[in-house]
Parts: C-alpha cells; structure tokens; sequence
C-alpha cells in the first residue's frame, strides 16, 4: 500500500517538474502607458525582457517612466501568476485523480 502511494508521489512530483519545464517556455506581456512600456516574464514568473520606448527616456520622464515600469511589470506578474495557476491545476487535477480522490 505504501509503496504504491509512494509511486504516486514520485509520479506527482515528475509532473510538477514538468509542469514548471513547460512554464518556463510560456511568455505573457504585461504593458502600460499605451504600450509605452512592455514587460515579459515566463509563466515562472521570471523577467525576460523590457521594452521602453525612447520618449520616456530622457530625464524628464523619470517618475512617468518608473510608475510605468512597476505598472507594466505588475500586469506581467499577474498574468504569469494566471498561467502557473492554470498549469498547476491541472497538474493537481491529475495527482489526485492519480491518488483515488
């Protein structure tokens, strides 16, 4: 009995790494000031890149600039947050399945 439910969780867990391979290979936008600034992260929730447009790049603009770039990176976490959760759902869904629940 044990050594079934211990195959299960070794199962679960190649699954989670899995579902975290595919994460890493999903990118999400988030943007603010009508695409002025664009952020993307990884459904890991890790940043891969920044685009600024070049208005927004001279002094003046520091604090326009910095409200957007938290805005942006905001929008872009949040998105990525979404997908892990979806991923894991359904990672879990299986799990449990997996586990007689």
């Amino acid at each position: 009995m044990f050594g079934d439910l211990f195959g299960k969780l070794q199962e679960a867990q190649q699954k989670m790494q899995e579902g975290k391979a595919r994460l890493a290979n999903i990118t999400v936008d988030g943007d603010a000031g009508e695409g002025d600034v664009k952020v993307t992260v990884n459904g890991n929730r890790e940043v891969k890149g920044i685009a600024i447009k070049e208005h927004l790049l001279s002094p003046d603009n520091k604090e326009e600039l910095e409200d957007l770039l938290i805005t942006a990176l905001n929008r872009a976490l949040k998105n990525a947050e979404n997908a892990w959760e979806s991923e894991m759902k359904g990672v879990a869904g299986g799990m449990l399945g997996g586990l007689g629940m």
